[in-house]
């Protein structure tokens, strides 16, 4: 029986920006920072309100999973923005959408009330988009 989802993966070019946009920009903590010994940098990061979620800030290019024509199709969906990441919650969605602009974050929409909620789509430096949402 599977129990819960502990990982889920984000496809970045750089993970030093990505770092910078997840930790400093929108102040998530740094669950894992390791590099192997094959070089192979293992970075998550997650919010700091749910501490058993780990985000792989994983870079694109070719190796053990990735052929390099798959990394060149990957990489060309995130550049075009076609890989929406998934919704992240904030408490009041108009004031975190004005801090997060004071940092330099790109929003594709502006607070605006749904009925789910006050939505903003914001982008990370890569390409990825989410929706961020407050009830």
């Amino acid at each position: 029986m599977v129990t819960k989802l502990s990982h889920a993966t984000i496809w970045v070019f750089d993970q030093d920006v990505a770092y910078d946009f997840y930790v400093n920009k929108l102040g998530f903590d740094v669950r894992t920072d390791h590099t192997m010994d094959n070089g192979f940098r293992w970075l998550t990061v997650g919010p700091k309100t749910q501490p058993d979620l780990e985000i792989v800030l994983m870079p694109v290019g070719p190796g053990p999973a990735l052929s390099e024509e798959q990394a060149q199709i990957l990489g060309d969906l995130v550049k075009a923005g076609c890989l929406g990441a998934g919704v992240f919650e904030c408490d009041d969605c108009d004031s975190t959408y004005a801090d997060l602009v004071a940092k330099g974050v790109e929003f594709k929409t502006e607070p605006t009330q749904q009925f789910y909620g006050k939505e903003a789509i914001m982008k990370d430096p890569f390409g990825n988009w989410f929706s961020m949402t407050s009830h």
